[in-house]
Order: C-alpha cells, then structure tokens, then sequence
C-alpha cells in the first residue's frame, strides 16, 4: 500500500485530508504537535507521533524510518509560540529560525520544505485528494450578496491579494468601501471580530490566496468555525477565492449562514 507523511497542526484541516487520503487506499503516517493537533487525528491515519515543537528533528526519523518520501503540510502551528517565552524550540528549529531572512509565514514553511529535501522528502501540494472541496465560482447560500456587498466584495478582493502577495495576511473586513480590519499574524477569526466590532453589522469578509500560492502549505480555509465568527462578528456577507479556497464542512456551513441570513459566494 501507498504510503504518504502528514505533518498536522491544529483544526479539522489535517483530519479532512487523512480521511481523504484513505478513501483513496493511502496509509498516513502522521506528525501531531502536542498543544496544536487535534487527538481525533489518530483516528485517521495508520500511525501517529506525538512531538513538543521542540523535537522538530524528530521529524525526518520518524519519516525515513517509515520509509516516507513524500510529505504533506496541514493545520496551522500557533503563530504566538514565536513569542512564548517559556518556549524551548529545540536546537534544530532554533538554527532553522536564526539562518531565515524573516518570520512569514512562507519564509518558514519554505526552510521547513527545504530542510525535508535535504532528508531525501518532498512536501506536496496539501490539496492532494481534496479537489471536490474547493468551491468554483458560484453563490454558495440561498442569498447572493447585495449590490453594496458585491462592490465591497470586489473593492476587498484587490486589496486582499496585494496584502497576501506581501505575505502578511489573506483576510480583509470591509464596509461601504472602508477597511474596517486587515490579517496578520493573529489570523483569521480575530480579524473577523475585529471589523465587526468596528463595522456594527452589514460589513463584508474577503478571503483569498497569495498571487503565488505555494499549494504545498497556507493554503486559504474557511468552515463552520469561520461561519460562527461572521455571526459573533455581525457580518452578513463572505467571499473566498473559487478554485483556492477548502472549504471544510460546507454543507453544514451553507445551513448555518442561510440561516442567519449571511451570503457566502466563490468569486
């Protein structure tokens, strides 16, 4: 049997994928990281390691030992352990971070896929098998947008893909043209609380992928957990780039936001 590597933060992300890669006869061997990964991965996959972010050199043994040459990336890695003090990242990790130019988000993914590389791994595209949860351009909800929400939508798309090709973020919240947040490093559903706060009610959510999306990782997602932050937030209406975007429990997302009025559309 095929067998294929899976290094997985937290959220629902990494199950999704080692559900879908065993619907296609595919043993994962997985990488969990204690305090981020959710333990209802185990289920999932054939194998799974527990690690502290610390025993980031652990990785390639568990690997090479399971005989895994490729590798996928899934789930996000708490960006605010950057800043723990009481963290120890371990002597590999530590060189790795002091030798990068800065600390976005693709500067060190793409030290992370490198240093595989050097081990005899190649990082693959985190959207293998997952094709059919990436919406195509259409109105997701019973609701099309409103004019006002559809020129939001498009004013917010432009600025987003320039924010996202800095590497600082991939959301923006907007209101009658007015940018009421903008993401970085606090993610996604602190910034759809943030421009809610400020926009009381009726603002727009823009979520999109970098102009050079590296698939292998920061892959845009949105699911049920982004649809109850539109609600917390007060926003009515969500767009998310057709074609780049997972979608993670849509239906279940499309009957929740019908629900509460709130229009979603691939653009």
């Amino acid at each position: 049997m095929i067998k294929i590597g899976l290094i997985a933060g937290s959220g629902r992300f990494p199950i999704l994928f080692a559900r879908q890669a065993k619907k296609e006869g595919v043993e994962v061997i997985a990488i969990a990281v204690k305090g981020d990964t959710s333990y209802q991965l185990g289920r999932m996959v054939r194998k799974i390691t527990w690690l502290n972010i610390s025993e980031f050199d652990r990785i390639f043994t568990v690997f090479n030992d399971e005989k895994i040459d490729k590798v996928v990336m899934a789930g996000q890695i708490n960006p605010r352990r950057l800043f723990n003090k009481n963290n120890e990242f371990g002597p590999a990790l530590e060189e790795l971070l002091g030798k990068i130019r800065d600390k976005k988000a693709d500067t060190i993914f793409s030290a992370i896929a490198e240093k595989l590389k050097e081990r005899g791994i190649e990082l693959i595209s985190s959207l293998t098998f997952l094709s059919e949860y990436l919406p195509q351009k259409s109105v997701l909800t019973r609701r099309a947008p409103s004019e006002q929400e559809w020129q939001d939508v498009y004013f917010g798309l432009d600025l987003a893909k320039k924010i996202a090709g800095l590497d600082i973020g991939q959301t923006v919240v907007i209101k009658q043209k007015a940018v009421l947040a903008v993401e970085a490093l606090e993610g996604t559903d602190v910034t759809l609380l943030r421009g809610g706060l400020i926009g009381k009610g009726g603002a727009c959510a823009v979520k999109v992928s970098k102009p050079q999306q590296d698939m292998r990782f920061d892959v845009p997602v949105v699911g049920l957990k982004t649809i109850r932050s539109l609600i917390k937030a007060g926003i009515s209406c969500l767009a998310i780039e057709a074609g780049k975007t997972v979608f993670l429990d849509k239906e279940e997302s499309v009957r929740i936001a019908d629900k509460k009025g709130i229009a979603i559309a691939a653009v």
